[in-house]
């Protein structure tokens, strides 16, 4: 690290502490207490996302998940980024101290159940470390423990005021079927049309299923699921020797709920009906999997008081499954005395814009989806080039969401991912040679967007110490513990220069220490978290981006202003008229408004100021 950069960084944390008694000026939501926790809104978290294979091992016993044999047996290799490297539940509870340091209130873990160890073709195998190839729905992977480890982590972090938010999957198990007429299993995608569900082998084949109506809304009953007996519409599925009862509960295991046309090319009909890159796509139009899923996740609500769920593959799945799972879980919540249970799915969008997400709240009744079009709308503005007009552009179109800006709100924000990467990497993929002190400024700019303007933030595990990656998928899955993977451990980390050869849970990281001021700065200001937010100033070109934050409560304004530019921006911003004094959240603040209606900004290249309306604390 540059003398100027660790200058630089000195100074932006002693800009987030020059108010300690202004960020306690308004109460923030009560973290502690053994039922507090359950009576603060989805706007009030911060969100800290891990998979709990990368995070911290706490019982090496378990790194083969009971398994013996070599890495395509047991899965596990930690010198490979494709394959387990032994974090657990146990290794999560330890480390929970350092995630609420950070600030996070709430703790969303990948999903945590049992999965096919090990799949993919001879020479491309990988492991189900992640979690989304599951094959039992009701227990825990042994790689990560056990179900008593499950609950044991759950007691632990509400035992700190904190949420468990648990990543689950709907539209497909784990790739166990095979299809006869494809001995590889890449079989592309075969339609409707010419493959419909009443003939075997294409439209003049063989007549099976008589009586089936179909799979469109009206026809989803049971009655007439009773008349598709026959699963070999397009292919012909069937399970491998050996594997007829790997799926929990047993239904799984039946071909007939599965949709077994082949992969999807995610387009036209095919991004429902289709395989998800060979895994098997489950038939949710059925009522027997409709059923059969409230029962899987009701109990884990009821066994367990989780807190929330995120969805995988969300808009994957047909709309009218989401319309009788959703309330049927929020039931099952509120009885267990959960009454702010969330539900996010995920809708993958690569464009800022917000009508991709927002159909899938109006049509599907989806309570919330993860924001891919902020973090798309940051990484053109923030790592890239873009004039920050995009953003003005995306949040405007909140009023598109069922319940409208509200409930924007509500929706989980993020900059970087487990899918995508991490925001670091985006900076230099969009600024090839850029230095190492800017990279960081960009990154911390990032997150200063992310905690202050509307949503729920959600913090990637590692984005605190430093990792950047080299790309997505598995090239954004570090390991916290130390690492034994070459390509992780010879990356420098972002502030520091250190490696994930060692342990990465430096509390003194820069990042670390400005993401726990900026998570404290959101708590102590309600209008942060729940405040409506106004648009005050964009450009056309990197520079100004401004807006107020009004508190729900009072009425009072919070003054939020960003610069995207390497150069100062000096500009009148608007504010509300009765908005007269200011003084300094974040940075330096003019004193009082230059005219009724109109504020003077003086931002810092890649900075921000946060300006409180009144008499100060």
């Amino acid at each position: 690290m540059t003398i100027r950069t660790a200058l630089w960084l000195l100074l932006a944390t002693l800009r987030l502490s020059l108010a300690p008694a202004a960020l306690a000026a308004v109460a923030g939501p009560d973290v502690g207490g053994a039922t507090a926790f359950r009576d603060r809104p989805p706007q009030d978290e911060v969100i800290y996302f891990l998979l709990p294979d990368r995070f911290e091992n706490g019982d090496p016993s378990n790194d083969r998940g009971g398994l013996s044999g070599g890495r395509l047996a047991t899965g596990f290799d930690p010198s490979d980024k494709a394959f387990y490297h032994g974090g657990d539940l146990k290794g999560l509870i330890s480390r929970l101290d350092y995630i609420q340091g950070l600030g996070a209130t709430a703790v969303w873990v990948a999903p945590v159940f049992r999965n096919k160890p090990v799949q993919g073709a001879a020479g491309a195998e990988s492991a189900g470390y992640h979690g989304y190839w599951i094959t039992d729905f009701t227990r825990v992977d042994p790689h990560f423990g056990t179900n008593q480890d499950f609950h044991a982590l759950v007691e632990a972090v509400h035992g700190r005021g904190l949420k468990l938010y648990l990543d689950i999957v709907v539209n497909h198990t784990a790739d166990v079927i095979a299809y006869r007429e494809c001995p590889t299993r890449s079989c592309p995608y075969r339609s409707h049309a010419d493959y419909p569900y009443q003939r075997r082998g294409g439209l003049h084949g063989e007549p099976i299923n008589s009586g089936f109506l179909g799979d469109y809304a009206q026809h989803q009953t049971a009655e007439n699921f009773a008349n598709l007996t026959r699963a070999d519409y397009a292919y012909t599925p069937y399970v491998p020797r050996g594997e007829e009862h790997v799926k929990v509960p047993d239904w799984l295991n039946d071909p007939i709920y599965y949709h077994n046309r082949g992969n999807s090319t995610f387009s036209g009909e095919s991004s429902t009906f289709g395989d998800f890159f060979g895994l098997d796509d489950l038939m949710t139009e059925n009522p027997r999997v409709v059923r059969g899923f409230i029962d899987i996740y009701g109990a884990w609500i009821d066994e367990y008081g989780i807190d929330g769920f995120r969805i995988d593959t969300a808009k994957h799945v047909n709309p009218e499954f989401w319309q009788a799972f959703v309330p049927a879980m929020l039931a099952r919540a509120r009885a267990r005395g959960i009454a702010n249970f969330h539900i996010f799915g995920e809708v993958h969008t690569a464009a800022a814009d917000a009508a991709p997400l927002a159909l899938h709240t109006r049509v599907d009744k989806l309570p919330a989806v993860l924001d891919f079009a902020f973090a798309a709308a940051l990484r053109a503005t923030v790592a890239g080039s873009q004039g920050t007009e995009v953003l003005t552009r995306l949040f405007g179109q909140d009023a598109l969401y069922e319940g409208g800006a509200a409930a924007a709100r509500q929706l989980p924000t993020f900059i970087s991912n487990h899918d995508q990467g991490r925001f670091a990497y985006f900076v230099r993929a969009a600024r090839p040679g850029i230095a190492a002190d800017e990279v960081l400024r960009r990154v911390l700019l990032a997150h200063a967007m992310l905690f202050t303007l509307r949503g729920v933030p959600v913090v990637y595990y590692g984005d605190e110490q430093g990792f950047a990656g080299r790309g997505g998928d598995q090239d954004a899955r570090q390991d916290m513990f130390a690492s034994r993977v070459a390509s992780y451990n010879s990356e420098p980390l972002l502030g520091t220069g250190a490696s994930t050869a060692h342990a990465s849970f430096n509390r003194e990281h820069p990042l670390y220490r400005a993401i726990a001021r900026l998570a404290s700065l959101r708590r102590s200001h309600a209008a942060l978290r729940d405040g409506a937010q106004l648009v005050r100033a964009d450009a056309n070109a990197p520079g100004l981006f401004a807006v107020s934050r009004l508190d729900p409560h009072s009425g009072r304004e919070l003054l939020i202003a960003f610069n995207t530019s390497t150069t100062a921006v000096n500009a009148q911003v608007t504010i509300d008229a009765s908005s007269g004094n200011f003084f300094s959240l974040v940075g330096s603040c003019e004193p009082s408004a230059s005219v009724p209606g109109s504020y003077h900004v003086e931002v810092p290249p890649l900075d921000y100021i946060v300006c409180a309306a009144g008499v100060g604390p």
